[in-house]
């Protein structure tokens, strides 16, 4: 079974690290985000997130964190897979919501 528990980095050097996933599936830890185009240092920021616990060892997973150094939050939706030599590859899709200061700006606040 996929653990999600512990490090991972990807391919920008972002980390995170998922503490303990509990038999329900659920999960919080620290996202350290590499990369950003907010004005302010970058910090490290809670996640939050739920992992669907298959017997197959390719869970699907989701989580939100909540960026700490600007006003925004991204959630991230993937998928464990077992790589070679056993080795667990976690591929994702994320979706960015910056805060706008009006309705008619809604179009552009979502990447």
């Amino acid at each position: 079974q996929c653990n999600l528990a512990g490090w991972w980095e990807n391919d920008l050097g972002s980390k995170m690290h998922v503490s303990e996933v509990d038999s329900q599936g659920n999960f919080f830890g620290e996202y350290y985000t590499a990369v950003s185009s907010a004005q302010k240092p970058i910090k490290p920021s809670p996640l939050v997130g739920s992992q669907h616990l298959d017997e197959d060892s390719q869970c699907t997973f989701g989580f939100t964190v909540n960026w700490k150094f600007s006003d925004s939050t991204a959630v991230f939706v993937g998928q464990c897979f077992a790589g070679e030599g056993g080795e667990e590859v976690l591929q994702s899709t994320w979706l960015l919501r910056e805060k706008v200061s009006n309705l008619p700006s809604n179009w552009k606040a979502t990447r």
